[in-house]
Order: C-alpha cells, then structure tokens, then sequence
C-alpha cells in the first residue's frame, strides 16, 4: 500500500496536534453531484452501482477530485448487512429502502443466514480494496456500518419508519427476541469492519442512526452495550497504525458520558448539541466530530463561512475536532455550496492549530 501523504484526519481522531482541522462530508459522494448522478444512471440502480466496484470506486473519488476533503468514505450502503442475511433489499422510486422479508417472530430470526465476508460481502471488500489502492496515499479511506439498533429497525419494520412500531413493540413486549437479534448482528458487523480494515480501510465509523429514537435506558440497553460489543472486537491496528473507530448516534448528545466509555476514539454529534458542551463534558476521553446543520449549505456562501467560523470558536483551540455535517449531505445542496463549507474550514482553522 502506498504511503499516507495526508494523516491530518486520523492525527486529529487520536487527538495528535494537526496543522488544521480535517473535513469531512457524510453522504460526500452522492446525488448533490451531477458527476455521481451520471454515474448512478450508468449504473442502472443504486445496488448495482455499490456492487461494482471500479463504478463505487469511481463515484468515491469524484468528492476528492473536486474539494480538499481529508478524508473518503467507502461507497456501499449500512442495509448490505440485513441483505446478505436473506432478507432481500430492494428500493421503491421515491420510497427507499425495502425488504421482501422482515423479522418479528423468533422462526423469522431463526432463517437468517449467517454471511460469509467472501461470498455474501466480497464485493464490498472488492470495492475497499479497488478505492484504496486508487486513493494511493493521497486521504484515508472510511470503511462504515449501520449499528445493530439501527438495521434492526429495518429488519422489523420492513424498511424505513418514523415511528419504529414493531421495533419498540419487540422492545417492550419481546425483548429477549430483540436481544437476540442484535447479538447476532454485532457479531456479523464485527466480522464485517474487521473485514473493511483487512482488505484497507484506515479508519471506521458506526451510523446509529436511529438510536436517537430510544429512552434513555433503552439506548443503553439495546443500542450502547452492542456498539460497545462490536468495538472490543474489531482489529484496532493493521499496517503498522491504529484504526480509529468513530461511533455516531444521531440524537445522541444526551449520552455523551456513557458513548465516551465505549471504547471510541471520537464520537460523532448532529446539530443539536453545543461542540464547547460536549468538549467539556468528554474531556480528553475522545475526540468529536460535526457538526453543522446540512441545511446551513442552503445558505449564500458568506452565511456558510460565518457559520463555519462559530462552530471553530465553538470548539477552541487544539486537536481532536474532525469538521463534518451533523447528517448527510442533502441532494439539493449546490456543489458551490458545498466547495465554499470546505474552504472555509481549510481557511480558518490554522489558527486554532498554532
């Protein structure tokens, strides 16, 4: 493999002094370019696309080649998983993601296949190691998956929801069943990261993206303890370096004391918790990563570099800050939009470095 020429992104997740703070975007590849778009439409559909791995790779890179970002993220999908367990992923027009099959009753869980990395995921590995070898040292690759919470969701409900009714009623009226179906599934994304890290991510990030929708003791019970299950399993070093994990719950800045004992090395907020809040409360236990609205990238570009600058002062000096959206990127963002966010983190945050 060829030698990291920019580390800025893993130093500032190990909380090592960087010159500036590293950017990233969630979803940095995806419909807001028309170069992806073209390259979706050449794929046929949105599964195609992430199985084919020079295409994935392609639409990896097409961010990099238009922004200084830090850092690239692996293009795949965290529902591969519950896919490769049987349950038959597809996606309706402007519906999202559904599932032929769900899971609520302990015969449906007893049908789930347990993936093979090689047979059932290969081509995820293809695609890390077709992205990594085309990166040549230039930004660590992410590799990522959803959490066990967040792909249970799906798998019970048959695809997306807003209100989680079967999930929370297996919750609450089943929950042994439930416990059984996310202790599989950490087990199947340990085997799944450790994977991405062997075929070259350099770096992982777990979306719990509907852990924000649990009590309290229910995030700890059902969504926390199997985050922290899948981190005492992963390989932590590969290729002489450490392999930071970010754990990121959307909704969850009420939990940052118990998420800064996980095991992570960052965790990353949405926009709806205070950076300098959470930088007091989690100490030098992790580093933090976000977290800009995405909807601030609506805004004329003078607005974005203002907001840009308030969320820096926010954090203060010194490492351990990764800049990112607090969600993905929207579809309708103006690729300038985008490029005058990244610039402006790359302008202002050297003198927060000195």
């Amino acid at each position: 493999m060829a030698e990291l020429k920019n580390d800025r992104f893993l130093k500032a997740l190990m909380r090592e002094p960087v010159d500036r703070t590293p950017i990233w975007m969630m979803r940095q590849a995806g419909r807001y370019l028309p170069e992806y778009r073209e390259t979706r439409a050449q794929a046929g559909d949105f599964m195609s696309l992430c199985k084919n791995a020079d295409l994935a790779c392609e639409v990896t890179l097409q961010p990099l080649e238009r922004y200084p970002l830090d850092a690239a993220i692996l293009f795949s999908d965290i529902l591969t998983i519950p896919d490769a367990m049987g349950l038959g992923l597809y996606f309706e027009q402007g519906e999202g993601p559904k599932f032929k099959q769900t899971v609520r009753s302990e015969a449906d869980l007893s049908r789930l296949i347990q993936p093979k990395m090689d047979d059932h995921l290969g081509y995820v590995m293809n695609a890390v190691s077709t992205i990594r070898k085309e990166l040549n040292g230039k930004v660590p690759l992410i590799g990522f998956t959803g959490s066990p919470w967040t792909l249970a969701t799906y798998m019970i409900e048959g695809g997306s929801s807003k209100d989680f009714r079967h999930s929370k009623a297996m919750l609450y009226s089943q929950p042994e069943l439930l416990h059984a179906l996310l202790d599989q599934l950490a087990d199947v994304i340990i085997d799944y990261l450790n994977a991405q890290i062997k075929a070259g991510a350099q770096a992982v990030q777990i979306f719990d993206s509907w852990g924000g929708s649990l009590s309290h003791a229910a995030y700890t019970e059902f969504s926390l303890k199997y985050m922290k299950k899948i981190i005492a399993g992963l390989t932590r070093e590969h290729e002489g370096r450490k392999v930071p994990v970010i754990m990121f719950t959307k909704g969850g800045g009420q939990w940052l004391d118990v998420m800064a004992d996980s095991g992570a090395d960052a965790l990353g907020l949405d926009w709806t918790t205070s950076l300098a809040t959470a930088r007091a409360q989690v100490g030098d236990k992790v580093a933090l990563q976000g977290n800009m609205d995405p909807c601030v990238l609506y805004a004329s570009p003078d607005k974005i570099r203002i907001e840009v600058d308030r969320i820096l002062a926010e954090y203060g000096a010194g490492t351990g800050h990764v800049f990112n959206l607090g969600h993905g990127i929207h579809q309708f963002v103006d690729p300038a939009h985008a490029q005058a966010f990244i610039e402006a983190v790359v302008e202002l945050s050297p003198k927060y470095h000195r």
